[in-house]
């Protein structure tokens, strides 16, 4: 007997991937929507409760982690697995604490991502064997106190990155030239030893999440 098709939400601001995502994930299961904001993404799956969405982290206006807690109020029972390009130990176990259930890298296959949704489906967590399997208490500890290394304005513009937008959005915001946007971007790398612009996302997402030293009660988790 044919198992029955599972219905799928895709949440990704890249529309050239969501879309091939799309197609690709068409020929199992039903795709109800694509959407590319994060309200676009809640208000798809607060009207279709989809079985499982697929999650980017990096989102316009807002990011995924921060839209994760509002997801599983507007739809219990759907299941969310993150596909992102950031592929950090604290990030997944964030988001696993923060209501999804599995984490994948955007560059993994069809195949592990086969995997995953059935993992998700049977309810098991499901995290890809290429996130490190060492939590980096480390990095998450120098991301926080590499702040103290920003200005205000700096800090603010992490911020806004973690948020999903972009250089011009990010200028629009705050009354700034695309030029001195870019020219804060710089700086910004340049004091944190970071060398492009994923690697810029990376720091500015594990600044989202809390960092607590006492031993007793070391653990990742969202803001607010």
């Amino acid at each position: 007997m044919t198992p029955p098709r599972l219905r799928l939400v895709i949440g990704d601001d890249h529309h050239l991937l969501a879309e091939s995502l799309r197609a690709a994930l068409a020929k199992k299961h039903d795709v109800c929507a694509v959407a590319y904001r994060a309200e676009s993404i809640l208000a798809a799956v607060t009207t279709h409760q989809p079985d499982v969405l697929l999650l980017d982290l990096s989102l316009p206006e807002r990011n995924g982690l921060e839209l994760l807690p509002e997801l599983r109020l507007a739809a219990p029972a759907t299941r969310i697995i993150i596909v992102t390009m950031h592929v950090d130990r604290v990030l997944a176990e964030t988001t696993l604490k923060a209501g999804a259930m599995g984490f994948v890298p955007k560059d993994a296959g069809l195949t592990e991502l086969g995997r995953a949704i059935a993992s998700v489906m049977e309810g098991e967590t499901f995290i890809s064997t290429r996130v490190p399997n060492t939590t980096n208490r480390v990095s998450l500890r120098a991301a926080h106190a590499a702040l103290a290394l920003l200005t205000p304005r700096q800090q603010e513009i992490v911020r806004l990155i973690a948020d999903g937008l972009t250089s011009i959005e990010i200028g629009k915001k705050l009354g700034l030239t695309i030029s001195t946007v870019a020219f804060h971007r710089g700086n910004i790398r340049a004091k944190l030893g970071v060398d492009s612009a994923g690697g810029l996302m990376r720091y500015a997402l594990l600044t989202q999440v809390d960092y607590q030293p006492d031993a007793r009660s070391r653990r990742g988790r969202m803001r607010g």
